[in-house]
């Protein structure tokens, strides 16, 4: 990391994985002592985690203190163009992840209809605790978009494109970045990392994946919350739904086509 320089976007580039590393290590140790003062952050998952993220968030604003330019990159996500593609990004993308539901549901539905024997799978719906869901949502919208998109945008796809060229540099930290997440939504947490590389490059400000992030989580867990998200694997709504479902995923594909090869393009 380069201290000397003062410009925001360009000294978070000279963070190098060693100084995430670092940072890394110190956030567990600082976490971990928290714990002992403080036993019930153990005792519960979502508040170590909020802990953990916001402990990594300010390693992030020490690295970067002294720096301007970061209300230039806030003025840039409301830019007509720059704001039209992050909503265009957030809307193929979140069709996308509900692709594999909404395709289960369907076969679910049609195999009952034909065989009444058959017991179905569907979604059943869970009671938490609120303070639970309260904490959730907290870690998922505010800290996890700030702290991934400085990880693995910010520091791991910068570093890597150094060593590897763009495009495996987009497919090497969305892999690592989709890995973090729970099974059945590795393969669109990799295609929202690369998006998100995509975004990143095209326009040098890391605001701008930050913000299509906190889209996305916030969405989630409002359909989770309200339960949309089980009533749209159901008769009548799970037809629409798969078939918008299929033809965002179809513009997912050609978006991440056609942008990877003009970068390519640009950056050989």
């Amino acid at each position: 990391m380069d201290k000397r320089v003062t410009d925001f976007n360009v000294r978070l580039r000279t963070i190098r994985i060693r100084d995430l590393i670092v940072g890394i290590i110190i956030t567990a140790i600082i976490t971990g002592i928290l714990t002992v003062i403080f036993p019930e952050i153990s005792e519960s998952d979502e508040l170590f985690f909020i802990v953990l993220f916001l402990i990594g968030a300010l390693m992030f604003v020490w690295a970067l203190r002294g720096t301007r330019g970061l209300d230039q990159n806030i003025e840039n996500i409301f830019e007509e163009n720059n704001r039209k593609e992050l909503l265009y990004v957030f809307a193929i993308n979140l069709l996308f992840a509900f692709l594999f539901t909404f395709l289960i549901s369907s076969i679910d539905i049609m195999t009952s209809l034909n065989d009444p024997t058959w017991i179905s799978t569907g979604i059943d719906t869970v009671d938490i605790d609120s303070s639970v869901v309260i904490l959730d949502a907290i870690g998922a919208i505010i800290f996890a978009p700030i702290v991934e998109e400085l990880v693995f945008r910010g520091v791991l796809f910068n570093r890597l494109k150094i060593r590897t060229g763009i495009i495996p540099a987009m497919i090497i930290s969305s892999v690592i970045f989709g890995l973090g997440h729970e099974f059945g939504g590795i393969t669109s947490a990799i295609l929202f990392g690369i998006c998100m590389c995509i975004l990143y490059t095209k326009t040098d400000n890391i605001l701008i994946p930050m913000s299509v992030h906190f889209l996305n989580n916030l969405t989630a867990t409002l359909l989770n919350v309200s339960g949309l998200d089980v009533l749209m694997t159901q008769m009548p709504w799970i037809v629409p739904c798969t078939i918008l479902s299929i033809i965002g995923t179809v513009y997912l594909i050609k978006y991440i086509i056609k942008e990877s090869k003009q970068l390519k393009k640009q950056h050989s």
